[in-house]
């Protein structure tokens, strides 16, 4: 049986490029949330940093995240994010979820 995998990224935007780092993640939104192989694709704000944002995403397994990271929309996201922010991403595997 496949395991899910969660994917939690944290988005910290260079100086100055805050807006164009929140253009560049909602323009993910639609796109992810719509593969097949997508359960969740939340994007949050921190409340007491607004440059830094939070990707939580969640998929049905590790062939949907590699298909996720084939996509257009990923590789376009991979050409620009490190002009724009500094990431650190976690990859999960479940032990308790629901």
């Amino acid at each position: 049986m496949p395991t899910s995998v969660k994917i939690v990224a944290v988005l910290t935007a260079r100086s100055g490029a805050a807006d164009r780092l929140r253009t560049l993640l909602d323009g993910m939104l639609d796109s992810s949330r719509a593969e097949p192989g997508n359960l969740r694709y939340d994007l949050w704000q921190d409340q007491s940093e607004p440059g830094r944002f939070f990707l939580d995403e969640l998929y049905v397994d590790a062939a949907a995240v590699a298909a996720h990271r084939a996509t257009p929309h990923f590789q376009a996201y991979l050409a620009v994010i490190n002009d724009l922010a500094e990431r650190t991403a976690f990859v999960l595997n479940p032990i308790s979820a629901t």
